[in-house]
Formats: structure tokens, sequence, C-alpha cells
């Protein structure tokens, strides 16, 4: 079981020049926490006190310090390893950004739902899957997918998933599929690229075959749309 460093151990924390409470060392302690954060996120199999010190660069007491705090707001909490995880305040939170995205993303996908023909929307990614966090259907056509909000696919299956997973290697797509999520269903989808914490695509989908010049474009202008509106 990991212990708290002692001074002498060499796990004490460096002295930064600041008397505690003055708001440099506060600062600091907050950009640390949030460090925290995100590694354990970027951890599939948690982190231990010990890894994210090392990470961190600095000594395992003052991650105890960041670990109590953060737990106590709910954003960490450590499993039967030991081993640091993410909260359900970091759920807690994310439900209420959600809104927020959708919101922001609507007058965008209003537009490529009419211009397009098809149904436009946003995913966002939540562990390894897709969720549809937005859906607009065009209201010029007779006939149009019905995508449900709060839909769930693999990122692996369809425009939408496959277009994140492009924006993680920094291609920009459009990207293309057929019948992936659903039988006689054509995609298309381009990530959300440039705002900070977010993963996430726009795209459309419709019961036909879609022109993926002029549609890809049309996918493209409303990414950048969004990302500024979200930026």
């Amino acid at each position: 079981m990991e212990t708290a460093g002692r001074p002498g151990d060499g796990f004490a924390e460096p002295v930064g020049g600041t008397t505690p409470g003055r708001p440099g060392e506060t600062s600091q302690t907050l950009d640390r926490g949030l460090r925290l954060l995100h590694l354990v996120a970027d951890a599939q199999g948690g982190l231990t006190v010990t890894e994210a010190a090392h990470r961190l660069g600095i000594g395992r007491a003052a991650v105890y310090r960041l670990v109590s705090a953060l737990t106590g707001h709910g954003m960490l909490r450590r499993d039967r390893a030991g081993r640091l995880r993410l909260g359900a305040g970091v759920l807690h939170l994310a439900r209420r950004a959600q809104p927020l995205l959708a919101e922001g993303a609507m007058p965008a996908l209003r537009r490529l739902a009419e211009q397009a023909g098809a149904t436009a929307h946003l995913t966002v990614v939540e562990g390894d899957e897709g969720v549809a966090l937005a859906v607009v259907e065009p209201s010029w056509t007779a006939f149009h997918v019905a995508y449900r909000t709060g839909s769930r696919h693999p990122l692996e299956r369809g425009a939408a998933g496959r277009a994140i997973l492009a924006g993680r290697t920094g291609s920009a797509g459009p990207v293309t599929t057929e019948g992936e999520l659903q039988p006689g269903a054509y995609g298309v989808a381009a990530p959300v690229l440039g705002v900070p914490g977010l993963e996430a695509s726009v795209g459309v989908v419709a019961l036909a075959p879609l022109d993926a010049g002029s549609v890809g474009g049309q996918v493209l202008t409303a990414a950048a749309a969004i990302a500024r509106a979200l930026s």
C-alpha cells in the first residue's frame, strides 16, 4: 500500500518560493489538479499515486493532497486496487455542459439539414462510443432517416464515429459510409476540431446515396461553424 511522502523520503514537494495560500501557489495547485484529471481520464486502467506523481513531476504527498480534494468533490475515486479513476462528478459536469454544446451547434445543424436534405447530427465521444448529442431533420423532404438524440454506436462503425477517429490523427475528413449502422443508410461526417476538451463530429445520414463532393463540403462548413461557436 502506498503511503504519503514524509520529509527526507525523497518525495517531499519542492519549494516554489511562495507561501501557502498565496495566489501563485493557488494557481499552481489548480493547474496540477486539472492536469491530474486529464491524466486519469487518458489512462484506461487508471493510475497509481506513484504513477501520477511521476507524470506530474511532483511528490506523492502533493498528489495525495490533490486526490483528497478532488475525491471530496466527486471528480476522482479510488478503485479496489487503489488506482485513481474518474468520479461521477465529472459525468455530472459533462451532462450539464451537453445542453450548452447542443445549443451552440443547432444553427449550423439546421443549415446543414436543409442544404443536404438529410438528417444532421452532432456526435460526441463518451467512453469508446459515439453519442448523438443533437439531431436536426430536414423540413422539406418526403422521407428522411429518423435518428434519435442519445443514440449510441461504437466509434469504429458509422461515419460519425469514424470521423472522430480520423480527427484524432489530424485528418479533417469528410468520411463516408454505407449501411454500417442501419441497412440502406448513407452517412457523411467530419470531425469538429480545435475545441479544447471536446471530441466530436458533425454529419448527415440519408436513405439515398449522398454526393460526397457537395455534401462533404457542406459538412466541413458545418464542422467549422460549430467549432467557432463552441470555442
